[in-house]
């Protein structure tokens, strides 16, 4: 099994290590964002929507609303520099790992969120909002991670582009073609498939997600985590061999 993740994320990418990644980071994200929802009522991963929350609320006076929305915003960005700073600096010292390094913050963070959601029963006006910042802080750190090693042809925390493109596509497919002499109007069928199972990963996610945190609670983090993991494993022990080999 563990074979199957080989060269995942690798810093030498293929297509098909894009679209093999692209479809577990989206369902991580979905399952993380559908979590997300039942811990705290929020989409962390929705920043259209977090920004005109925020000025919606500022309109109407709503200042503690405001607040968190600028909050959740300025975390997703941190979370998106993150992950440009970590790969980075894992590239110029030609890592292994270099696309792993966000995905193992990720996962460090998913049991953060697992341990921030258990003691919201014990302290909810604490608790709360350190995890809607992680969350979001995780959203932008994962759909930086997708974006940057697919050189901005995948995103993976939320599907507005995502079904907007297919509709693009499928519109494509059913024009009917009358005109002589001019260019065929024809879809784009690798962009298509693509775009739908990262929608049907992160629908799956989504509902694994929300089945997992209902019936099992915050544990189920610890399997996202894992997953993840999964994918990391291979060129972090190739790295660790050649910091041994070379260590005095």
């Amino acid at each position: 099994m563990l074979h199957w993740f080989h060269g995942w994320v690798d810093t030498v990418r293929t297509p098909q290590a894009n679209t093999r990644l692209g479809m577990v980071l989206a369902a991580v994200a979905g399952a993380t964002n559908a979590g997300g929802f039942l811990a705290v009522h929020e989409y962390t991963s929705h920043v259209t929507g977090v920004v005109s929350t925020v000025v919606d609320s500022v309109v109407l006076g709503h200042t503690d609303v405001a607040l968190t929305g600028l909050a959740m915003l300025v975390s997703f960005v941190l979370g998106a520099m993150t992950t440009a700073i970590l790969v980075n600096w894992g590239l110029r010292r030609q890592l292994h790992m270099a696309y792993g390094l966000p995905l193992l913050l990720e996962a460090g963070l998913l049991l953060l969120f697992g341990v921030f959601g258990g003691a919201m029963n014990y302290a909810t006006y604490f608790f709360a909002p350190l995890t809607v910042v992680l969350l979001c802080f995780i959203m932008g750190l994962q759909n930086a991670v997708i974006t940057k090693i697919s050189r901005a042809e995948i995103r993976t925390t939320h599907l507005t582009g995502l079904v907007t493109d297919v509709g693009i596509e499928l519109g494509k497919m059913v024009y009917i073609n009358t005109a002589p002499g001019e260019p065929r109007v024809q879809a784009n069928t690798d962009k298509l498939r693509l775009h739908g199972l990262l929608i049907g990963s992160f629908i799956a996610g989504a509902l694994g997600g929300a089945m997992g945190f209902k019936t099992l609670g915050f544990i189920t983090t610890v399997p996202l985590a894992m997953a993840l993991l999964l994918l990391i494993y291979r060129p972090m022990l190739l790295d660790a061999r050649r910091w041994y080999l070379h260590t005095p």
